[in-house]
């Protein structure tokens, strides 16, 4: 998906914030944006990572999570709002970008490069969860993870037991068992 605003350069990383997101595992940023209050959102090879400066005015992480931990993005243009949800269920983040670049995109191919194999798992009663292997990109290593539906506890009836066989499927075709 190409957003209109895409082709656009955005305003240039700081070399202090490139020289935080850089890292010895080969880390390095593909997209960012700033959200005019002082917040750098980061796109970088290997993770998501949100910098603002701190007391002594150098930036430093205040959130810094491998993509293999991001579930989705969404971009909602009319708020000019980026909102990352998470596979282990920490609340969504919500960014506000005015000028939002190529983030938005670059977003989505990193989640998506992270993604080996997915498969929804019916739950009945229109609840379902995916049972997906994901890459950890900075190292290569598979690693099987499962996503609950909305509403959905994996203490509900029957939902750990079709959880389990889902992933037991997942680990199965990749070889990871």
């Amino acid at each position: 998906m190409k957003l209109p605003f895409s082709d656009r350069r955005p305003p240039r990383l700081a070399a202090d914030v490139d020289a935080v997101v850089r890292s010895d595992d080969g880390e390095r940023p593909l997209a960012w944006s700033h959200d005019g209050q002082g917040t750098t959102v980061v796109a970088g090879l290997h993770r998501l990572h949100v910098l603002r400066a701190g007391t002594d005015g150098a930036p430093e992480h205040v959130l810094d999570r491998p993509w293999h931990l991001v579930d989705s993005g969404t971009w909602v243009g009319e708020d000019t709002a980026l909102r990352v949800t998470w596979v282990d269920r920490h609340p969504p983040t919500r960014f506000v970008l005015p000028e939002p670049g190529r983030l938005p995109e670059a977003l989505r191919e990193r989640v998506q490069a992270s993604v080996v194999l997915a498969e929804t798992v019916d739950l009945g009663d229109r609840r379902s969860a995916r049972v997906v292997v994901r890459r950890v990109l900075a190292t290569g290593e598979l690693l099987a993870q499962a996503v609950l539906g909305p509403g959905v506890r994996i203490d509900d009836a029957g939902v750990r037991d079709a959880v389990t066989d889902g992933l037991a499927r997942v680990r199965e075709q990749v070889g990871l068992d």
